[in-house]
């Protein structure tokens, strides 16, 4: 969410007046996030103030958004608290900002929680449990832009900037990857759309109640299974410094029997999970990477730390037998 393209207010104000959203009052870049550009927008009408999010997309074009934005509108008319993108008078929800696909939405009550606890992470368990099943009839159809093929591309790009050991680690890895991906069980595994990027600070949070999911530019048709391991891979770690990326016990569980109460995982994606954990820490790393080393200039650009996901990789690979035990079928059900 750094801002790539600067957006003069005149402009975001008419932008508003076509969405019927008022007149605008404030707009306000967003730090944080690498991918768009994001500005929070304030508007009023007819006495009420209306908050929003203007996104301004920077990679991803015009020919790919509408799975997203339609994705997004499709789980709210589902009642997943997810943003709805504001349409114009033609029923359109892709609009355009300097030649460039933009996307206005309404802005989620509450904010993120950075130090989730067991309760945190029962409720997204919950709710991306039932964001799988809302989404499973979702007509539209898109690849995770972000899954094996990309990964198989990006890694020799990033190679010449790691040490002998990263790189022995990121070629292993990716040949692992490659591996389970041919496997029947893999390829037998349920899948649907998936948000792909549900960290901690793509969650919003009113007290204690969760009040929804964004961010969904990242997501794509993909394993549910791999969503859920990229949940419990920011979620249930321990993100003080220091730390090296070991699962926490008690989220983990918390997070599993809430999803399984509401969709249960099968025998094949019990013995999957930890493997899959491993694809959700390889494929941050590989993209945390990318950003690192071969940066865009923004005026807000404030790169993810890539050695982070190196760490939780590691402790994936390290801890495959106790995460097995983690998640046999009687330690991850609900109670």
């Amino acid at each position: 969410m750094a801002v790539y393209t600067e957006v003069a207010f005149d402009e975001a104000a008419a932008l508003l007046h076509t969405l019927d959203l008022g007149d605008l009052t404030e707009l306000r870049g967003i730090q944080g996030g690498i991918e768009n550009t994001n500005y929070f927008v304030t508007s009023e009408r007819n006495g009420a103030t209306l908050e929003h999010v203007l996104t301004v997309f920077e990679r991803l074009g015009f020919e790919q958004l509408p799975f997203y934005l339609h994705l997004m509108k499709f789980l709210a008319g589902r009642g997943i608290p997810v943003p709805d993108p504001a349409a114009n008078a033609r029923g359109e929800i892709l609009h355009t900002v300097q030649g460039k696909p933009a996307a206005v939405v309404n802005k989620l009550r509450g904010r993120s929680d950075l130090a989730p606890g067991v309760a945190q992470c029962e409720a997204v368990g919950t709710m991306l449990a039932r964001m799988h099943l809302a989404g499973r009839d979702f007509p539209m159809s898109q690849p995770n832009l972000r899954g094996l093929p990309w990964w198989n591309e990006t890694v020799p790009v990033v190679l010449p900037f790691l040490s002998a050991p990263q790189a022995d680690l990121i070629r292993s890895e990716l040949a692992y990857q490659n591996h389970v991906a041919q496997s029947p069980a893999y390829k037998a595994l349920p899948r649907g759309a998936i948000h792909a990027d549900l960290f901690r600070d793509n969650a919003m949070f009113e007290g204690s109640e969760l009040t929804g999911f964004f961010d969904f530019y990242f997501a794509g048709c993909d394993t549910f299974l791999f969503d859920l391991a990229v949940c419990l891979n920011d979620w249930c770690v321990l993100h003080e410094e220091g730390n090296d990326g070991t699962l926490d016990v008690p989220r983990s569980l918390a997070l599993l029997a809430a999803y399984q109460a509401v969709r249960p995982l099968n025998a094949a994606e019990r013995s999957l999970l930890p493997a899959l954990l491993r694809a959700g820490a390889l494929r941050f790393w590989i993209s945390r990477l990318w950003d690192l080393h071969l940066p865009r200039e923004a005026a807000l650009l404030q790169p993810h730390d890539p050695t982070h996901f190196e760490r939780v990789l590691r402790a994936r690979v390290r801890d495959i037998r106790a995460l097995s035990a983690l998640l046999r079928e009687d330690a991850c059900q609900p109670a």
